[in-house]
């Protein structure tokens, strides 16, 4: 299985049993890979990634960049500020079970929002590392 699918299942599999996230985005949350047309404000989509080589000179590695896509259309930028908090916390220093990989650490990196009138888009980013197993 491709390291950046792996890691990207551990990260649906952490943010869509968390009771946190579950508070957020609804039960069952509602983070999605691509999401429906219909899909009910605020949602989460496991976005872009970047997988680079992490290896040593004895062991195999691989490094990722991987974002998530919050978007609300509560006013304000508060039901996104805080959902984009609660996925935040979900992530950082998770111990994700990564399929065929073992997690050195994920760990957030920045979080930028943006508003176009009508939605509030959260743009978190993550950088997370993996040995294979």
């Amino acid at each position: 299985m491709s390291a950046s699918w792996a890691l990207q299942q551990a990260v649906l599999a952490t943010l869509v049993s968390s009771d946190e996230v579950k508070e957020a985005l609804g039960d069952p949350p509602r983070v999605f890979d691509a999401p429906p047309r219909s899909a009910a404000f605020p949602y989460c989509v496991i976005g872009d990634d970047r997988m680079a080589d992490w290896s040593t000179a004895t062991e195999a590695g691989s490094e990722h960049a991987l974002s998530l896509h919050l978007w609300s259309r509560a006013p304000g930028h508060k039901e996104a500020k805080l959902a984009a908090e609660t996925l935040r916390l979900a992530l950082d220093g998770a111990a994700l079970d990564v399929t065929g990989q073992a997690l050195i650490g994920i760990r957030h990196l920045t979080t930028d929002f943006t508003q176009d009138g009508e939605s509030v888009h959260a743009v978190l980013k993550f950088r997370a590392v993996l040995e294979p197993q």
